[in-house]
């Protein structure tokens, strides 16, 4: 065993074709959202806003996993190789 190796892997290898949230983004146009929301978003005022692709997705999990909160979601999400697939917005290169 040699310690020093350092190995590249691509998110996509790790996650299963079947897995299920694999299948939604191949079936749904996420980026749809981005025109029904964009009347309520101002770009010149206030903070960055959250990506509202990764914010519609976060709730997704949540309710299909049953998390019980958006706080217990994004914890999740840190530590979940399969969620941090289907939150990114290019899952090759996430």
């Amino acid at each position: 065993m040699d310690r020093n190796v350092i190995e590249m892997v691509e998110i996509d290898g790790l996650v299963p074709e079947g897995y299920l949230l694999r299948k939604i983004d191949k079936a749904v146009d996420f980026n749809r959202l981005y025109e029904m929301v964009e009347p309520l978003y101002c770009e010149d005022n206030g903070r960055p806003s959250v990506d509202p692709v990764v914010l519609f997705k976060m709730v997704l999990i949540q309710h299909l996993y049953g998390l019980p909160s958006l706080r217990r979601t994004a914890e999740e999400v840190s530590g979940n190789i399969y969620y941090r697939r289907s939150l990114s917005r290019n899952p090759a290169y996430a």
